[in-house]
């Protein structure tokens, strides 16, 4: 039985981290240890609601730092780690690509050596090692076809190459240590508490603000969407149901064009705040698609990603709960009345500018 664990979560601070440990708090029974460093894409004010609650504990540190995460398991002694920390935006990766080895590289294979430290000093029966990846390692797909948990891996952008090695690594600690592994490929997740450098939380504040709604290239790169807190019931199915070894695709069968996703945005935003029914004295629009703009595409920009979710929808019985259409609206519905979140977050390294054009 799964029940009374101790879950270590790095990266439980970031966008899909802080929705699983709001999960963990306010649905299970389970103890969280929130390890973050706390990084411009972090904000503590995503666990303000669970901050109080005496199972939960937050530690900021660095994944790179091996005393430090060594410190926390000996302290901690985790029955499962859930590791989610990376750096994770495709554009920064190829304005600086370095800092994504050292994190999503350098920082799993410390992360790793100390479990393997840990397991085997303390003879932990039950000990699970959770690595939370993504489906851009597996490159582009044409316009048919799915990502299977036995696709080759094919990465594309610095981001997916750093998360791919990483799962390389997992992969290889499993194989030649034995160590309990379980890996998961996700699609891409949107949701509350985004930070507004992604193209949903970007497209709704540009919107609020008059601003270009940039679309890259002519709009037809193709995306699997995932509602973040549907993600979040698939993580905790894999950890507390999966078998050790394997990995598991997790998908939201919701492909979308992102001039498709832009246009349902703006659709929505004119039927709950009209542009035109506002006092804005600058920038006067009818629709907020008036502002969709087309922009030089990114380099090395994959045409299209989409999961193949039947092994754990049919081992692990987890299906998505939101389509797209209900499950954007929650979501632009969140940022309108969250606005003091959205500038809270936003400092100098958000100023909601065009990055990944480096070359």
């Amino acid at each position: 039985m799964f029940l009374n664990k101790k879950l270590m979560i790095t990266g439980g601070v970031g966008f899909i981290g802080s929705a699983l440990v709001r999960f963990l708090i306010n649905e299970t029974e389970h103890q969280v240890l929130t390890f973050d460093k706390l990084t411009y894409a972090s904000n503590l004010q995503s666990l303000k609601a669970v901050s109080d609650n005496s199972r939960y504990k937050f530690v900021e540190g660095d994944i790179c730092d091996k005393k430090l995460v060594s410190k926390l398991f000996k302290d901690f002694q985790p029955d499962v780690v859930m590791h989610l920390a990376a750096e994770s935006h495709v554009d920064r990766s190829i304005d600086k690509p370095s800092d994504f080895i050292q994190t999503n590289v350098i920082g799993t294979l410390v992360l790793l050596e100390c479990a393997r430290e840990y397991w085997n000093n303390q003879n932990k029966k039950n000990f699970l090692f959770h690595h939370i990846s993504t489906d851009e390692v597996y490159g582009s797909l044409n316009k048919t076809g799915l990502f299977t948990e036995q696709s080759k891996y094919d990465p594309s952008s610095p981001y997916s190459a750093s998360k791919a090695s990483s799962d390389h690594l997992v992969r290889a600690w499993h194989r030649t240590y034995s160590l309990p592994v379980v890996i998961t490929n996700c699609s891409n997740n949107y949701g509350p508490h985004q930070f507004p450098e992604k193209l949903i939380p970007l497209t709704i504040l540009n919107a609020l603000d008059r601003k270009a709604l940039p679309v890259y290239g002519d709009g037809q790169n193709i995306r699997d969407w995932l509602y973040v807190e549907d993600h979040v019931r698939g993580l905790y199915k894999v950890v507390s149901e999966g078998k050790v070894g394997e990995t598991y695709n997790i998908g939201g069968f919701n492909e979308k064009t992102n001039i498709e996703v832009v246009n349902l945005i703006c659709e929505i935003l004119d039927e709950l705040l009209p542009p035109h029914s506002q006092d804005k004295k600058i920038n006067y629009i009818q629709s907020y698609k008036d502002l969709i703009t087309f922009v030089p595409d990114r380099p090395g920009h994959d045409l299209r990603y989409a999961i193949d979710a039947s092994k754990i929808q049919k081992e692990l019985d987890w299906a998505p709960e939101e389509s797209f259409k209900s499950g954007i609206k929650k979501t632009i519905k969140w940022y309108l009345n969250n606005l003091d979140w959205c500038k809270y977050v936003q400092n100098d390294n958000c100023q909601r500018k065009r990055q990944g054009l480096k070359l």
